[in-house]
């Protein structure tokens, strides 16, 4: 009789447990606006209650370590919506979930709610979704509508390291319409991106050149730790090829990064400097720093 009732009790709760699991991985969807799993929010709020606002942000993306490199999880949906996934990451999604759990920690907010406005006010345009196009898909971009709202500086000064200049001329997503989704599906958009793309062209900004990323005391003193760090390229179409965040060793500045190469997020063993010069079209880096 006993081990009946222990029985009963032990499956009880293994169902239970089974339930949570299944619950868990189920994909949730907010007012039609927010999509996400359990374990997404279990964790925002898990470290919003462990941050404070003095907690920096390389702590925040250290917690992100070893998460699997997963390209395009923003684009699971029909329409547009403010998607939340922590268990799968590329460049762009490491650094705005990260930021956005930076900016709650320093304002001292720390629930779900208020994690999911920071996401939504550094993803888009002028911090509101609307449609796809609302999406910031250049970091050039996403930059300057930053720093237009006080969410972050761009850093371009002192020259040096400063010494280098780069002209936006971005026109790939217009170009190649069909390498994604929302684009292929609705014609419609594509317009509204070349006239995006339009108003970026043309654009200059700073920038220090691969070949200054050294071990100085002049870059230490104008990179720190927890900087965005935006990879400058020559690629046709593009002006951001790859994000992460400073990170600085004895031996010189590393960039912690969702790494394609990798498969997960990784601070990289290599100094930038090195991992600079091992990609012919990386021309160097901007600096991009969130606001106290």
């Amino acid at each position: 009789m006993i081990i009946n009732i222990y029985n009963k009790i032990t499956m009880r709760k293994v169902k239970k447990l089974l339930l949570f699991c299944l619950l868990a991985s189920m994909p949730i969807s907010v007012g039609a606006q927010v999509t996400y799993q359990r374990s997404d929010s279990i964790k925002v709020c898990r470290l919003l209650q462990q941050a404070n606002r003095q907690t920096s942000t390389l702590w925040l993306a250290r917690q992100f370590l070893n998460v699997p490199y997963v390209a395009a999880t923003l684009e699971v949906n029909d329409n547009e919506q403010l998607v939340v996934n922590t268990r799968q990451l590329d460049c762009t999604t490491l650094v705005e979930t990260v930021s956005a759990l930076k900016i709650c920690a320093q304002q001292g907010k720390h629930s779900w709610k208020d994690y999911v406005a920071a996401l939504t006010q550094l993803r888009y345009r002028g911090g509101k979704l609307t449609d796809y196009t609302s999406r910031l898909h250049y970091f050039s971009d996403w930059i300057r509508d930053k720093v237009k709202l006080g969410i972050v500086s761009d850093i371009q000064q002192p020259n040096p390291p400063y010494s280098a200049v780069q002209k936006i001329a971005v026109n790939y997503m217009s170009l190649h319409p069909q390498s994604y989704k929302a684009l292929k599906a609705d014609a419609k958009l594509v317009p509204v991106i070349r006239k995006q793309e339009q108003e970026l062209t043309g654009l200059t900004v700073r920038y220090i050149p691969k070949s200054a990323i050294r071990n100085t005391a002049l870059m230490r003193q104008t990179v720190k730790d927890g900087d965005i760090i935006a990879i400058t390229c020559n690629k046709a179409g593009l002006d951001i090829a790859h994000l992460g965040f400073a990170v600085w060793r004895a031996d010189g500045l590393h960039l912690l990064n969702a790494s394609q190469l990798h498969k997960k997020v990784v601070e990289e063993p290599m100094t930038l400097y090195r991992y600079m010069q091992q990609h012919p079209t990386f021309t160097g880096i901007r600096v991009v720093r969130i606001c106290n």
